[in-house]
Order: structure tokens, then sequence, then C-alpha cells
């Protein structure tokens, strides 16, 4: 647990301080930081091309991804498969659907998943730290209670493994799409929680927010007009990792047998748990699949390493 809180804390502390030194131009600068970056610019052209294909999928796909087509040409109990050929790029799965079809719209059931399930976790990780920090920085002693009660059901919660936890969740829930969304989602409330209340902390000593108290401006307003605001540079870093995170374990998940019921519909953790049973005899099968999520995972990543570094004052020139 104190190694992923430390991380959590160091990318708000890193991030308060690169904002005390730079001001209004921090954007400004981290836009440019990044535009130079090569590791930024491969991450955003994966992440391009993934949601291009995410969202055209269904539409350029030459086949139905769920019609088997080609029933007598697929026999599993021989061991016969049909690999890449001219009509079948990707050639056919055990049930002699084809591949490449299945791939394609398969992206927007992972897309679908990893959003979802982050924006859940981002909007309610963000609503406690925004309490828990309010409640540290200007709460006086009853704030610091509140403070300290959040703060130990949320580290308690870091503790626990990330997919250990979303298991539970679902394995609690039942098996449908709407519970791998959830499960990965909580997974993620502590990690925005923490970082925000963070972030915030490092903001509560400014001099502005010092200023602000001493002109009368009511609490309230310096915690939404003032303090949050300047705060959410580590949230939004942490969202990009976090889409990375999210369709890790939702493929996990569906893997595991806790996501769509629906086997027939394409999601790229479904088709690797099928695939298993026929690795020896078509190890392509998981091969198209698990190369998706992994080169989807890793342009999250690279976006996501590349925002922090433009967003630390140490690396500036």
């Amino acid at each position: 647990m104190s190694t992923k809180t430390d991380k959590i804390d160091r990318l708000a502390e890193l991030t308060a301080q690169s904002e005390t030194s730079t001001g209004s131009s921090l954007w400004v600068e981290a836009m440019r930081r990044l535009r130079a970056s090569k590791m930024a610019v491969i991450g955003g052209c994966i992440i391009g091309m993934f949601v291009i294909l995410a969202v055209l999928g269904p539409w350029v796909a030459p086949y139905d991804p769920t019609a088997q087509l080609w029933r007598g040409e697929v026999r599993t109990n021989q061991g016969i498969f049909i690999g890449m050929r001219g009509e079948n790029w990707f050639g056919l799965d055990h049930l002699a659907r084809d591949q490449f079809s299945r791939i394609l719209v398969g992206a927007r059931q992972t897309l679908l998943v990893g959003i979802v399930s982050t924006l859940l976790g981002l909007a309610i990780g963000a609503l406690i730290g925004t309490v828990s920090g309010a409640a540290a920085t200007l709460g006086g002693k009853v704030g610091g209670r509140i403070d300290s009660v959040i703060m130990r059901f949320i580290d308690m919660m870091l503790a626990l493994p990330s997919l250990l936890l979303a298991v539970s969740i679902a394995a609690m829930l039942g098996q449908s799409i709407t519970t791998v969304m959830i499960a990965v989602g909580v997974v993620q409330i502590p990690i925005f929680a923490r970082l925000l209340r963070g972030s915030m902390l490092a903001q509560g000593g400014s001099d502005y927010v010092l200023a602000t108290r001493a002109l009368g401006v009511r609490r309230r307003r310096i915690v939404l007009a003032h303090i949050v605001p300047n705060s959410l540079s580590p949230v939004i870093v942490q969202t990009t990792l976090s889409l990375a995170t999210a369709i890790i374990e939702a493929a996990a998940l569906s893997y595991l047998g806790l996501g769509n019921p629906d086997a027939a519909v394409p999601e790229w953790g479904v088709m690797l748990a099928q695939s298993q049973k026929y690795f020896d005899q078509a190890p392509m099968l998981a091969v198209y699949p698990a190369l998706g999520i992994i080169i989807t995972a890793l342009g999250f990543t690279l976006l996501g390493e590349a925002m922090r570094e433009a967003l630390d004052p140490k690396l500036r020139s």
C-alpha cells in the first residue's frame, strides 16, 4: 500500500510545484513539451487509431462478427483451423467466424468499458477527494477528523490488490458488462480520491488561498473556484493512465467469465478466454486480441507518462 500511495502523493506534489513555478503558462508549456515528445506522439497515434477502429469497426467489418459463414471448413475435433487468407485476413475462430471482423467490432466494447469505468471512478473519487481535501485544508479540527476518517477508508481500499477487489465486486453483482464497468470503476475511486486530496493540500498553502481568506471569501467559494481547478492537473494525468489499467482489468474480468454473458458478442477479453482451449492448435486466436489489449494499453500509458513528464518542474529546461 505504501508504494501505491507514495506514487499518488508524489504526482500531486510535483504538479503543485509545477503550477507554482509557472503560473498561467503551465498548460501552454506542457502542450509544447508534449508536441516535442516522441512518446506522446506515438501514444496519441495509437489511441487515435484505436478510437477510429472502435467507432467505425461495425461499419468497416467485412462480415457479420457473429455469423458462422464457413462452418464446413473448421473442425475443432480434428484440429482443423483456417489461418490467414485473402477473404479472412486474421483467419477463422473455433466457430468459423471471421476473426478480423470480431477484432474490429470488439474494439468498441473494450473502449466503452474502459471509458465508462474510468469516468465512474473519476467522478466518485473526485467527489470524495474534494470533500476530504476541503475538510483538511479549511475545515479546522472538525474538518481534520472528517478528512482522517475518509482517508483511512481510502487507505483500506488501496491496501487491497486492485484485480482481487474488482473480481470480488464482479462476483457479488453477477455476470454482465455493467458489472465489469462498476467493478473496474470502484477500483479506480481511491486512486483519484487520494490524488485530488493531496493536490488540494499542496494548493491550500498557496499565496492566492491566503489572500482570498484574508479578503473574507467564503470557504466554499475558495475550494470550488480556486483550489479545485488548480488541483486538477495530476487528476488529468492519472485519468489517461487509468484508462490503460481499466482496459486490462476489464479484459481480465471478461477472461475469468465475469463479463458479458452473451459469448457471441465480440470483446477482446472474451475472445482470449474462448481461444484458451485451442491454444495448442490455433495460437493466433489468442494472439490477435492479446495484441489489441497490449497495444491499446501501451498507447494510453505512453501518453500518460508523457503528460506526467510535461508537468514535472524538475524536467523543464
